[in-house]
């Protein structure tokens, strides 16, 4: 991993786990400097990617802060630390169903690769499936996995929950996710699965999921009917 992405790693996992708080300040330049044996330019790098996932703020003159609510021009964008849970969670208590429209393995175009910290001779999971709760149609979602990291992912694990096998079965911590929600119009593939026959917005939710270790192992879209969902954020604690 590339020094400065291991940095920001090692401080995301700080705010996770609570050791920096919303509103907390960051330690200077310098002595980030010295804590970690990296000149300026390294730590100025790793800055910057907290910065473009959300969770740090630089104020001029003041310093680096961890992001809070207040902070927020728009708090559709929040990262979901112990918050987070996969369709068949959220909906328990629920019959799940599932149609695998797509289980691919494939290489990842240059968007993706750069949001799964892989390179586009990597290969991912390219995964499209339709999901329901009691026979109501619900959402669509577009996954993309690395395979490095998710290994042994079978058919059998998308038509339940994949976050469990995860988890489950092969042990690993799910730790958080950064989102971005938008309202688009419905393709032609997604009115035939979640069954919309009139003019119906879907609520988009772009996603990138990380395990604890701040490792990003998805990358998805899922595009949920307008009148089947509703979401409350949280920002950590």
């Amino acid at each position: 991993m590339i020094k400065y992405q291991a940095i920001a790693n090692d401080i995301k996992k700080k705010i996770t786990d609570g050791k920096y708080m919303p509103g907390d300040q960051l330690s200077l330049e310098k002595e980030m400097c010295e804590e970690y044996s990296v000149s300026r330019i390294t730590i100025k790098r790793a800055v910057d990617e907290l910065v473009n996932l959300g969770l740090i703020v630089k104020r001029r003159g003041s310093g680096t802060f961890v992001k809070s609510i207040e902070d927020e021009e728009d708090i559709r964008e929040l990262s979901m630390a112990r918050q987070f849970a996969g369709f068949a969670e959220t909906n328990k208590g629920h019959e799940i169903g599932t149609v695998v429209i797509k289980f691919d393995i494939d290489h990842p175009s240059k968007e993706v690769a750069a949001k799964l910290q892989l390179t586009t001779e990597d290969f991912v999971y390219d995964i499209i499936r339709a999901r329901s709760a009691d026979d109501q149609a619900i959402v669509i979602e577009y996954t993309k996995m690395p395979i490095q990291l998710i290994a042994g992912l079978k058919k059998e694990h998308i038509e339940s929950s994949i976050y469990s096998y995860i988890q489950d079965k092969l042990h690993l911590k799910i730790q958080s996710a950064h989102r971005t929600i938008r309202a688009v119009m419905p393709t032609s593939l997604e009115k035939k699965y979640l069954k919309i026959d009139k003019e119906l917005p879907l609520l988009e939710i772009e996603q990138v999921a990380f395990l604890d270790d701040g490792s990003p192992f998805e990358y998805s879209i899922s595009r949920h009917r307008g009148d089947k969902i509703a979401f409350k954020t949280v920002s950590i604690r």
